[in-house]
């Protein structure tokens, strides 16, 4: 029968901080640096640089996701109703864009 060895020493694995995640990767982007380099200074493979990035990205897109609509509640106000010539609603769009919806402006 053959022999078996087992090493029963501590975990190599590294555990990083989430605080150390992000000086690496600050140090690493930052302009002008090596990422490989920058990985072999701190004991961390390249690939792994660059998979906190990926997740880091992902995560910051994923939490602009949730603000896409907002709920409006029109109220009826008898005082000042807008005249067929001026718009009763106008809304402007982050990137300068107007639109303007008038009382004539059939629902269908």
């Amino acid at each position: 029968m053959g022999r078996i060895t087992v090493f029963g020493g501590p975990e190599r694995r590294r555990r990083w901080s989430t605080e150390e995640r992000g000086r690496i990767l600050e140090e690493a982007f930052a302009p002008g640096a090596c990422v490989a380099q920058v990985a072999r200074r701190h004991d961390v493979s390249t690939a792994l640089v660059y998979t906190w990035r990926r997740k880091l990205s992902a995560a910051l897109v994923a939490s602009q996701e949730d603000h896409g609509f907002i709920e409006a509640v029109v109220l009826e106000d008898k005082r000042s109703m807008p005249t067929p010539e001026q718009p009763a609603i106008i809304v402007e769009l982050s990137h300068g864009a107007r639109v303007s919806i008038y009382n004539s402006t059939s629902p269908t």
